[in-house]
């Protein structure tokens, strides 16, 4: 069983559940760590100031926001906690919402919401209601002293939360390239409506891996075991096609073949 970040509870109108949060997800790229090339010693990093190059102890070291350039004020631990009065470990919900009206590109990372054994009822009673409405809330969460966008919803008996970005963290897509025109025929977008309609089917998570992770892991599988590595020539590039239609084309029909 993993150990909960944090335990808190979900709160939606008077009604409030004991959870705990977990983290949902595990990042698997693989790690590399800096070594010194003559012996392979680990590389350490130390914290040390600007100034004199001094090394800083932790005991030593204060939280300072920026203001201006090279200009800071500093907070204590007991300041910032005022500035985030509702940091209780709260999942505060303050609405709710269709599923489809929240843009992925708002999305950060994914926890489960596990129920304490004093809120197994209530937690299972919201889990099936988001469930059958089909609806997401929307919630104000502290997580490590910060305060947080996120939403739950329902996924296979669980309650899951996504901590997002907020609106005003989200860039503009300003790109000169995108003002050109360039003329668009009928039958280039029909034949590209028509590859999407041919690359279309469920979605199965298993048929996806990192491959560059299975390659990194067996080659150093290879390298423990003495075993010489030989580099593989990489793939030739494909010979692009100049017109765009035909170019569709030829993948429209690629794909009837494949599926066929």
């Amino acid at each position: 069983m993993p150990r909960a970040i944090w335990k808190g509870a979900i709160n939606f109108g008077l009604v409030t559940i004991p959870v705990g949060l977990y983290s949902a997800t595990d990042e698997k790229s693989p790690k590399f760590k800096q070594l010194r090339k003559t012996d392979h010693s680990p590389i350490r990093y130390k914290r040390v100031a600007e100034t004199d190059g001094e090394e800083v102890e932790w005991d030593d070291i204060v939280k300072g926001y920026e203001f201006e350039k090279g200009r800071y004020v500093v907070f204590t631990d007991e300041e910032l906690e005022a500035a985030n009065p509702d940091g209780n470990k709260l999942v505060d919900v303050v609405q709710f919402v269709d599923e489809d009206e929240i843009d992925p590109i708002l999305f950060k990372k994914t926890y489960y919401l596990a129920p304490e054994k004093t809120g197994i009822k209530a937690y299972q009673i919201l889990e099936q209601a988001l469930e059958e409405k089909g609806r997401i809330g929307i919630a104000k969460v502290s997580i490590r002293e910060k305060q947080q966008l996120a939403t739950i919803r329902a996924k296979d008996g669980v309650i899951v939360m996504e901590t997002m970005y907020w609106p005003d963290e989200i860039r503009a897509a300003e790109f000169e390239e995108l003002d050109a025109s360039p003329e668009i025929r009928p039958e280039e977008v029909e034949m590209a409506a028509s590859l999407i309609d041919n690359l279309t089917k469920p979605f199965e998570g298993e048929n996806y891996v990192d491959t560059t992770r299975e390659q990194i892991e067996e080659l150093a599988q290879k390298k423990v075991a003495g075993e010489e590595i030989i580099a593989v020539e990489a793939s030739p590039e494909p010979t692009k096609v100049v017109d765009l239609l035909d170019a569709l084309k030829a993948s429209v029909e690629a794909t009837k073949k494949a599926a066929s």
